[in-house]
């Protein structure tokens, strides 16, 4: 099992993070390349040319390796690192999400509001339940973790109201297959950014979707 909650695949590709040497699959780490100009860039989509500099998905992680000049070593070469690189980080991993979990809405795999995300879970059609972080407590208590699925709450409720094209939205849940898997993955990131669980559902969390 990886940081993120994942089941490891032996064929998942794997790279060593640069701060805590530690090898792990690709995706509970964060690609970063130097671009023309040796500035350190974050390349969540992980498609722009260059070697790749990977760190663990952690906002703690991206900081030290700011501080410690460990993008440089890495490079070996001087670069330049943003100011606030966790928080563009952070951002960019929020449009990622909130993105891919509209496009899952559009193909008719994923819906929101308290009744319709109930339904989803009690005839187990729901394999991703996504709460807002700044939703009721009491609200979210009452709706429960998939099984075999995955809870996330690292959301706000006008993010997930984003990918549902609403203003605000508590509770959104995924079905299985489609688009699914890379959310589950870009959320775990996102997760770790945030350092903010979002709460609790009443559910436990388990395997991934």
């Amino acid at each position: 099992m990886t940081r993120g909650g994942r089941d490891k695949d032996r064929d998942e590709p794997e790279r060593r993070c640069i701060v805590t040497g530690d090898v792990q699959p690709k995706a509970g780490l964060v690609r970063f390349v130097a671009g023309p100009e040796g500035q350190i860039v974050p390349d969540l989509a992980e498609k722009l040319p260059g070697r790749g500099i990977w760190v663990t998905a952690d906002r703690a992680a991206i900081e030290k390796a700011a501080k410690k000049g460990l993008f440089a070593r890495a490079a070996k070469t001087s670069v330049t690192v943003p100011d606030a690189l966790a928080d563009l980080v952070e951002a960019g991993l929020a449009r990622r999400v909130v993105d891919l979990i509209s496009l899952a809405r559009k193909a008719g795999l994923a819906v929101a509001g308290f009744e319709k995300v109930k339904g989803w879970l009690a005839d187990g059609k729901a394999k991703v339940l996504f709460q807002a972080s700044d939703g009721s407590e009491r609200g979210k208590g009452k709706l429960w973790t998939p099984e075999g699925g995955r809870w996330f709450g690292c959301l706000t409720a006008s993010e997930l109201g984003l990918a549902f094209g609403r203003d605000s939205v508590v509770h959104g849940a995924l079905a299985a297959g489609g688009l699914s898997k890379r959310v589950v993955e870009e959320a775990a990131k996102l997760t770790g950014l945030r350092k903010n669980d979002g709460g609790t559902s009443a559910g436990k969390d388990t395997k991934s979707a």
